[in-house]
């Protein structure tokens, strides 16, 4: 079996073998109440890898978007959301929504449809909060950060970033010998930015392996948001058991995460090269995730279906124009040897007569 539908993009799994031994997996107080101080110490250590100068660990983005947006809710505020931002932030923004937030949508990376969006809003006298993912999978591209900011900046508002995708893969001093950057403290490293008007919010459940959460930015921010947050009152923190396995990540990345990341950018050149030779045109660069986008969705469901047969697992989806396409996520875990052998039945199943045979067979398909 060969599966291509896990972010664990470092190969990093931390069996229980491998972690500091703990006397209580959680706490019964909420985080308010109560927060270890390794989970505070984790927290500026991955806030100091993205160039910020606080964190604040949260069990999930969607735990943190949450609080985030019904903080600044209260704000005079107004939101831009990059169209093509993952939901999870999406549904931040749709609370402050609810609490009578105006939130528009402008076109993905596109910095000049946010400018005249932020120009023609500007007498409304609401402070722009602009949110987006620090690099987009679906088309394979970072966020154009810097513009956004310098526009954001233009009218004193500030800058969310989801770095999920990111954190882990893409760090500072991008060239020749390191195509990811050194360090992996994700895209604000990656493009050279920061400042107090930018957030990020990011899990550590893809290139880490740890599924925890953090937001970074400068002191103020995050300290305010400690203060504020509602489900630091209301939830549990992160287990013991889960700041052990950050705490294991982070000495992992901070050991041999460049070598690591040099690997796994080799592995990605031979899967590309492999696919062309087999005449796939994959997108996705050197990210980790790898798409093949068929025009009618009903092909890439039927080759996705092909493939599964054959022990292969990807992830079936669909572009905003409703292309299909299937998606191979590859690890440092994969070898050279996975890509031929998939190269090889992928030819196979692209065959008119083997999508055919099965054609009808296929009843229902889930796209993620």
């Amino acid at each position: 079996m060969l599966d291509f539908t896990s972010s664990l993009y470092l190969g990093l799994q931390h069996p229980s073998w491998s972690l500091r031994p703990w006397a209580q997996f959680t706490t019964g107080a909420p985080a308010a109440l109560y927060s270890p101080a390794n989970a505070r110490t984790a927290a500026q250590s991955i806030a100091s890898l993205q160039g910020c100068e606080a964190g604040v660990l949260g069990t999930s983005t969607l735990h943190l978007f949450w609080d985030l947006f019904g903080i600044l809710a209260k704000q005079r505020i107004a939101v831009y959301l990059d169209a093509g931002a993952y939901p999870i932030a999406r549904w931040g923004t749709e609370r402050a929504a609810a609490h009578g937030i105006a939130v528009r949508d402008f076109p993905h990376h596109d910095a000049d449809a946010l400018q005249r969006l932020l120009n023609s809003d500007a007498r409304k006298g609401m402070r722009p909060v602009v949110v987006t993912d620090g690099f987009c999978p679906g088309c394979g591209q970072p966020a154009p950060l810097a513009s956004y900011l310098e526009n954001v900046r233009a009218f004193g508002g500030r800058l969310v970033i989801d770095d999920t995708q990111a954190l882990g893969i893409f760090g500072s001093s991008p060239r020749p010998g390191a195509p990811y950057g050194t360090g992996g403290g994700g895209m604000l490293a990656w493009s050279n930015i920061g400042g107090p008007d930018v957030l990020v919010v990011s899990s550590l459940a893809k290139a880490f392996g740890v599924p925890v959460a953090v937001l970074a930015g400068s002191q103020t921010s995050v300290r305010s948001f400690e203060e504020k947050s509602e489900t630091r009152v209301h939830c549990s923190p992160p287990s013991t058991a889960t700041i052990h396995a950050l705490e294991h990540a982070l000495e992992a990345n901070s050991r041999s995460g460049d070598a690591v990341r040099l690997h796994l950018a080799a592995l990605i050149k031979h899967f590309r090269k492999a696919m062309a030779a087999a005449g796939f045109n994959f997108s996705g660069e050197l990210f980790p995730v790898q798409t093949l986008e068929y025009p009618r969705g009903r092909a890439a469901a039927v080759l996705y279906e092909r493939l599964r047969r054959a022990h292969i697992f990807t992830v079936l989806g669909s572009t905003h124009n409703r292309s299909g396409v299937i998606r191979l996520l590859i690890t440092a875990k994969h070898a050279a040897r996975d890509f031929d052998y998939t190269a090889e039945k992928l030819l196979e199943a692209n065959k008119p007569q083997a999508l055919a045979n099965i054609a009808g067979e296929i009843h229902e398909t889930t796209y993620v």
